[in-house]
Parts: C-alpha cells; sequence; structure tokens
C-alpha cells in the first residue's frame, strides 16, 4: 500500500469536508481501499497509488471551487472524480464553476458535466434539444436560462410550453377558465419559473404578456419573434405537432425542446422527437444534447430510495 500527505490552505475545512465529514466519506466510499486520515488541514491518505494520484486531484478541485465561491456536496464530490476520471479538457473546478446562470431570486449552476454541455449548446445554437431522462435538469435549467435572457434584455418574452396528452385538443370541453383547465398541464413550469422569480413577480408578467405557458395547441398559426420559447415534455408531441412547433420560431428567439424518449405517453404512433432527431440531425444553428443517468441531480435521501426498490424488485 502507498502512502501520501499533504495540506490544504485557504479554505475553510468545514467547506472542503462538508457536514459530517460527508464529502470525505463519499471520497472513501468512491475510491474503495482507500484510507483518509486528517489532522486540520493535512491529509494522511493510504491506498493503491492511483488512489492516491486520484484522491490528492479531488481535493485539489474541491478547495478551487470553494475558492470560486462553490460549496461542494457528495453529489458533487462523485462528479468531480467522474470528470477527473473522463480526462475532461478542463478541469473539474473549471466545469462546475463557469456555468453560472443569474435569475433575480437565485443563481444557478451546472451541478454535471453534461449540464455544462447542455447549457454551452443553448448559448451556441438557436435551437437546442435536451433529451434525458427525469431529474437531469433539462427543464429547469432551460427555465433559468431563458428568465436570463429575459433580465439581460435579449428577448422581450418567454413562452413555456407542453403538449397536453390527456387533454389534446379537447380542452375546449373541460370545465373552467383555461388557466384552470390547462395547470395540471403545466404546473411543472411553473414551478420552476417561481423558483427564479417571486411569486407575484411571476403573476404579473404573466399578466402583462411577457411571460406565456399554455398547451402546444395555442401555438399553431404563430410566428414567435423576439421570445425564448420551450417545449417540455417533447417526446409526447407527433411528428406534426414538432414540425408546427419549430417552424414558429421568428427573428431573434432561441428554441429549447426537452423530452425523454424513454416515457412516450401517445397512443401509439411515433415520437415528433424521435422523429426529429433523425430528419433534423444535420441542419445548421440545431443541436440535440443528450443528458444520462450520470447527470441525474436528487436529494440524496430519494437517491437511497430508490436503490431501496430496485434492490427489493431484484429479489
Amino acid at each position: 500500500m502507498a502512502k501520501a500527505n499533504f495540506e490544504i490552505t485557504g479554505v475553510a475545512l468545514l467547506d472542503l469536508l462538508g457536514e459530517q465529514d460527508k464529502n470525505l466519506k463519499r471520497i472513501e466510499a468512491e475510491l474503495p481501499g482507500l484510507v483518509i486520515q486528517n489532522r486540520g488541514n493535512v491529509f494522511n491518505l493510504t491506498g493503491d497509488q492511483a488512489q492516491l494520484d486520484l484522491a490528492s486531484e479531488v481535493f485539489e478541485q474541491l478547495a478551487e471551487m470553494i475558492k470560486q465561491g462553490l460549496s461542494p456536496d457528495p453529489q458533487g464530490v462523485s462528479e468531480t472524480i467522474r470528470i477527473i476520471q473522463d480526462n475532461k479538457e478542463q478541469p473539474a473546478a473549471k466545469i462546475l464553476a463557469s456555468s453560472t446562470i443569474n435569475t433575480p431570486a437565485k443563481t444557478v449552476r451546472a451541478k454535471t458535466a453534461g449540464q455544462k454541455e447542455y447549457l454551452d449548446a443553448i448559448d451556441q445554437n438557436t435551437i437546442t434539444f435536451g433529451i434525458g431522462p427525469a431529474g437531469t435538469g433539462k427543464t429547469y435549467l432551460a427555465v433559468a436560462k431563458a428568465v436570463e435572457a429575459l433580465y439581460r434584455k435579449e428577448v422581450s418574452r418567454i413562452i413555456l410550453t407542453r403538449p397536453a396528452v390527456e387533454a389534446g385538443e379537447r380542452l375546449g370541453f373541460l370545465p373552467g377558465t383555461l388557466s384552470e383547465k390547462i395547470d395540471p398541464y403545466l404546473r411543472p413550469l411553473f414551478d420552476s419559473l417561481q423558483e427564479m422569480l417571486e411569486p407575484d413577480v411571476t403573476a404579473k408578467l404573466m399578466e402583462a404578456g411577457v411571460i406565456e405557458v399554455a398547451p402546444l395547441a395555442y401555438m399553431r398559426g404563430r410566428t414567435l419573434n423576439d421570445s425564448f420559447i420551450i417545449l417540455d415534455e417533447a417526446q409526447n408531441t407527433t411528428g406534426e405537432q414538432m414540425k408546427m412547433f419549430l417552424t414558429r420560431l421568428g427573428f431573434n428567439s432561441k428554441m429549447v425542446v426537452t423530452g425523454d424518449v424513454t416515457q412516450i405517453d401517445l397512443p401509439g404512433g411515433k415520437s415528433g422527437l424521435g422523429i426529429a432527431q433523425t430528419v433534423l440531425a444535420d441542419v445548421e444553428g440545431l443541436n440535440v444534447q443528450k443528458l444520462t443517468s450520470r447527470d441525474v441531480v436528487r436529494h440524496e435521501l430519494v437517491t437511497r430510495i430508490v436503490e431501496a426498490y430496485d434492490r427489493a424488485a431484484i429479489k
């Protein structure tokens, strides 16, 4: 077994180790056989040489993140290890600290390398497809980018839409006002918005038409200029609906299309999201960014609950 020791200065020990040493424990859990001991900011490591080299780099990157204003948590520790193991061109600290979205209510950051690539794609393309499983932040990050663009005066309005699969074109036959009819289908978008803006601000901007949240059917026949437009749950569009939506793009507008191709609720037929990936593969100005289970950001307890159910299912 090899040994290494080093000292880390310039950061608070609590920030580095995490509450109840959770960050330190995560490093040991990710690198089985590695033993970490510390006295203050002096660390003594025991393990094979590859583990020592990796752990030393992890501590260095975590310290750099703290200096840049981040507060690493166990999930961030795991992502830092993955970034180093993947030999990314940029160091983990730069990847995780450089993608900052400023909104009135909070600052939002990419928490994985995949999320950073997704945000970069949104910045660099007129239309971006964000495809991946639930929990990867594809919609949340898109809403944050939309709010940031609005407050930077890059666009004059935000348009958020979803296909209302359960209601389809039958919204007119449901009881209640338009708001009451669409609320169940669009509530997740409202939830994201209200994390970026104060609730009363959201309501005022919606009343003024600056923010519009509506079912996909209400996009037909329109040209959407000077707007940041997000289509969520796009796997539940038909090919015709997807074409209709994409051709609503107007001047000085940006579109983000999000979806999970494993969660298609359409009653038969092909998903417009899957068709678009094939048909538009070589179209300039359009990018398809795929997020994976590695980009899922969850409360640690939720992760443990899911793992427990998975183990029970296996038995």
